[in-house]
């Protein structure tokens, strides 16, 4: 379903999309999250954390068991590689493409732009081409700046720089890319970063190949992956899904097993709209990811204002990790955790027949019974299982 984007306001469009914004939001500053204070900040740098670090470049020696091998670490950093490739080519400018930067231009545009009298058979067709690309999802939505970073980090001292766009955007093409199911499982180990390695790399190559074929056709296209701004609320307002309790996007299709990037763009296009089908009503009786957080960092209550540290926006009323807490977890196993996205009820294969008639149950007010038949699925897979297969 698409609409003109003069046809709803932005206060409409928050409420379609369950966001709800207070008079103390700020734009957040990308210095502050918690990755990035991990290179300034005191109270977030540890031997730990720069131990988590190292052992991205196989710095780090394995010391734990099952899940945490030197085949382990080697898989998921391989897995690492093709994204790694494309954020390092400029890290002599400061710029850390794809996590602390926009990903650069590496086609100009076309000096002849393609007439677009339809823009919802022009939206139509990027999806077609996303797909042909390798996203397995796409939604459309206008460029909301207030989702942008206040301001972006300059990586050769970590000072505060410019996060600038061309002018005139107008659209936000938001694109999804599955994680692998048997790997998540396995969460936490590093292994299992294997799943989030190779999303990475794959979205780097899908959103730089969508945005050079929009410049090919005249048009800006700004490829940015987490970058520049904040993509779960382009994601949701895209129509692809729902915010939940454990900070994801929960998606009809992979339920909370997706990577997102997304693509700033002038090009004339219809905007999808976000049709909130009670994934909030679930998450609002179900407790199964913070229960299992090993440090306490996500919130068992109501959504609330702000967070219990810098690392979380201001002025919007949700559910917020505490990432201060979430992150020294990470540190701990020297791999990234997504015990949360393991045990989401809504982490299921939505092709079977079963798992489509539970998420009608779940979405329903018999949502109760949807959360008592999940009640033993979630246990975590013994990593060597997968090499085994």
């Amino acid at each position: 379903m698409s609409y003109p984007e003069s046809h709803m306001s932005a206060r409409d469009e928050d409420a379609a999309a369950g966001i709800e914004i207070t008079n103390e939001f700020e734009r957040f500053t990308q210095r502050n999250d918690v990755f990035t204070r991990a290179f300034w900040d005191d109270t977030v740098r540890t031997k730990q954390t720069d131990g988590f670090f190292a052992s991205y470049r196989m710095q780090a020696t394995p010391r734990r068991g099952d899940g945490f091998t030197q085949r382990d670490f080697a898989l998921r950093n391989a897995s690492w590689l093709i994204s790694d490739v494309m954020t390092d080519r400029h890290a002599d400018q400061g710029r850390r493409e794809g996590f602390q930067a926009p990903i650069s231009y590496d086609t100009p545009i076309a000096p002849t732009q393609v007439e677009i009298d339809d823009t919802a058979a022009m939206s139509k067709e990027i999806k077609h081409v996303a797909k042909f690309f390798g996203a397995d999802l796409c939604g459309i939505t206008d460029m909301d700046e207030r989702w942008l970073y206040a301001s972006r980090i300059d990586t050769r001292d970590l000072s505060e720089a410019p996060n600038e766009l061309p002018e005139g955007m107008t659209s936000v093409i938001v694109l999804g890319h599955e994680m692998d199911a048997e790997l998540v499982a396995t969460y936490p180990s590093a292994l299992a970063g294997a799943a989030t390695g190779r999303e990475y790399s794959h979205e780097a190559s899908v959103v730089m190949q969508l945005a050079a074929y929009v410049r090919n056709l005249g048009y800006e296209a700004v490829a940015s992956m987490n970058d520049t701004a904040l993509v779960i609320p382009y994601a949701v307002k895209a129509g692809l899904g729902e915010y939940a309790r454990n900070q994801l996007v929960i998606t009809p299709e992979f339920g909370p097993r997706l990577r997102f990037s997304k693509i700033f763009t002038n090009m004339p296009l219809s905007h999808d709209t976000p049709e909130p089908k009670g994934v909030k009503a679930f998450c609002d009786i179900c407790t199964k990811c913070a229960d299992a957080c090993p440090v306490k960092a996500l919130p068992f209550g109501p959504p609330q204002v702000g967070g219990s540290n810098i690392s979380a926006i201001k002025g919007v009323r949700k559910w917020t990790s505490d990432a201060e807490k979430c992150f020294s977890f990470w540190a701990k196993t020297s791999t990234d955790c997504a015990i949360c996205m393991r045990v989401c009820p809504f982490n299921r294969d939505f092709k079977t027949w079963q798992h489509r008639a539970w998420l009608k149950l779940a979405l329903s007010r018999f949502r109760k019974i949807a959360l008592w038949l999940d009640r033993k699925r979630g246990a975590r897979v013994k990593p060597s299982t997968w090499w085994a297969d």
